[in-house]
């Protein structure tokens, strides 16, 4: 069963320590009243020193809470509650209390190599911010939960990088690299689940980084480097076929020349060396006829 955070109450500190005083004060007067008398009171002695040890014992029950820190506080064993608010208090002296840090954190996972979606080996690590927010499920729902957060996470990077291929080679696929905010969303949706026991929320998820592992590395360059030159190769002959469309149209339009469908094809075929070729168009004029 899950441990619920509740507020215990306080006294503030400031006004305890007055009473505090003030009550030292009444014991070393009964004290010393006890003693110099015309007879030593016995009676009034062990008043004395049973006074000065509850107040030595009410000194353990002085706390100092800092900004984004809390105290959960235990009494034989059981649960009693946190103090939240920061600041001088008094709780019951007879509590075992822990110091829980409610700061915002950075983890830095480290490099981790996983196989992808495709089965393909890759270098992943990641940047997570996250802040205990139930300090009474941290303190006493895992064993430890800074070493927790830091399990899983990596299992959570470890479960996405497998998720997801690395590159999209097919349309409408998302990857690691190409649906970035997708693959975020994830991996912070996924990794709240596993601590929400813990009691720690995820503020933020980033990539840090992400890369083939060295093994296969080069490979996988010449491929994508394989796959831009066709997108361009592509581009280029689409937007040729459009240029040599409009010029044969242009020419038909302002009648500038008859071409039949021979010259048409020649020309065609001309236009598309120059405009497609890699490499400067070296002219060449044709002093005969085509047909000859």
């Amino acid at each position: 069963m899950a441990t619920r955070d509740r507020h215990i109450p306080t006294i503030p500190g400031i006004p305890a320590a007055a009473i505090w005083l003030l009550l030292a004060a009444a014991v070393a007067a009964l004290l010393l009243t006890s003693l110099t008398g015309d007879a030593v009171s016995w009676a009034g002695v062990a008043g004395a020193v049973l006074l000065g040890l509850l107040l030595v014992v009410a000194l353990n029950g002085f706390i100092i809470v800092q900004p984004n820190q809390a105290k959960v506080a235990v009494f034989l064993g059981r649960y009693l509650g946190t103090v939240g608010r920061s600041g001088f208090h008094w709780v019951n002296p007879l509590t075992n209390r822990r110091n829980l840090s409610l700061r915002i954190r950075n983890l830095d996972t480290d490099e981790l190599k996983v196989n992808d979606a495709n089965g393909n080996p890759i270098e992943i690590s990641a940047v997570i911010t996250w802040q205990v927010t139930d300090a009474a499920q941290a303190a006493f729902d895992v064993e430890d939960y800074d070493g927790f957060v830091d399990i899983q996470a990596e299992t959570a990077v470890r479960h996405v990088a497998s998720v997801f291929p690395y590159d999209s080679y097919e349309e409408g696929q998302e990857s690691l690299r190409g649906a970035a905010d997708r693959v975020i969303a994830t991996l912070q949706a996924d990794l709240q689940e596993r601590l929400d026991v813990a009691g720690v929320a995820v503020l933020d998820t980033r990539l840090r980084r992400l890369a083939y592992a060295p093994e296969i590395a080069a490979d996988m360059l010449r491929r994508q480097q394989a796959d831009a030159i066709v997108a361009a190769r592509q581009r280029i002959v689409e937007g040729a076929v459009g240029m040599v469309d409009h010029a044969l149209n242009s020419l038909n339009e302002r009648d500038i020349v008859e071409l039949d469908e021979e010259r048409k094809a020649a020309m065609v075929s001309n236009l598309m060396v120059v405009l497609v070729s890699d490499r400067g168009a070296q002219p060449v004029v044709n002093s005969g006829s085509l047909y000859t």
